[in-house]
């Protein structure tokens, strides 16, 4: 059976999550992540990359300038405002306020397909590398939307603990510990620490919640999934 499409709304919130397919790893090494990075920060423009910074890109350079690409890069015409994210092996979480009509389905196809590119030309393989077809949840409420943001930056604990979301969280000071030095999401600018802040809009948030809130929010919500088990 076909599955059925959520039609994106302009000015919506959604937690869109993106598989690779059959369950492969999409992030090898540190080098993949920084690509994945930067790419999420060029492909939100409704302009076309250039030729240039598709074969030109180099890991040092990621590194070197994510940091500062606001403030040195022409105006952007965003498709989306990317709320929070996560980066894991092999998915990926966002939270997108669409701010264009089809402003979703734009970025998530030229991300998707621009970063296949790269993996596929460095690891020497053919054939797509995500599932077909992102999955979109709508955020109907203010309560839904925090529960999306501890969700997405808990991703991490699985690094340490696979088997959680089903036995329980062992060691809450080390799964802590993992949520808040995980380079790849959106959780250590969320907590004041510069990572990579060009990326989001942390806005909403910030009105919702103060730095101290978001981090006992998310402890709590762990600390929760300890006690249950």
């Amino acid at each position: 059976m076909a599955r059925k499409i959520i039609p994106l709304i302009t000015d919506e919130i959604y937690h869109i999550i993106l598989r690779g397919v059959e369950g492969r790893v999409i992030f090898q090494n540190e080098e993949d992540y920084y690509r994945a990075i930067h790419d999420l920060y060029e492909f939100n423009d409704e302009d076309n990359v250039s030729w240039i910074y598709r074969h030109s890109f180099k890991d040092n350079q990621a590194k070197t300038d994510i940091l500062e690409k606001a403030d040195n890069k022409k105006q952007r015409k965003l498709l989306v405002h990317i709320l929070a994210f996560c980066l894991m092996p092999n998915h990926l979480h966002f939270l997108l306020k669409q701010i264009k009509d089809k402003g979703i389905s734009k970025f998530m196809q030229k991300f998707g397909s621009g970063y296949a590119v790269y993996f596929n030309n460095k690891y020497h393989r053919q054939g797509a590398l995500f599932q077909s077809r992102f999955k979109p949840v709508l955020i109907e409420n203010e309560e839904q939307l925090k529960n999306n943001f501890v969700y997405i930056h808990s991703n991490p604990v699985a690094l340490i603990e696979p088997n959680w979301k089903i036995g329980g969280i062992k060691d809450l000071k080390r799964a802590i510990k993992a949520v808040e030095n995980y380079k790849w999401s959106s959780y250590q600018d969320y907590l004041s620490y510069k990572n990579f802040p060009s990326l989001t809009h942390r806005g909403l948030f910030e009105k919702m919640l103060q730095p101290n809130e978001r981090r006992s929010f998310v402890n709590d919500w762990l600390k929760h999934k300890k006690e249950d088990f």
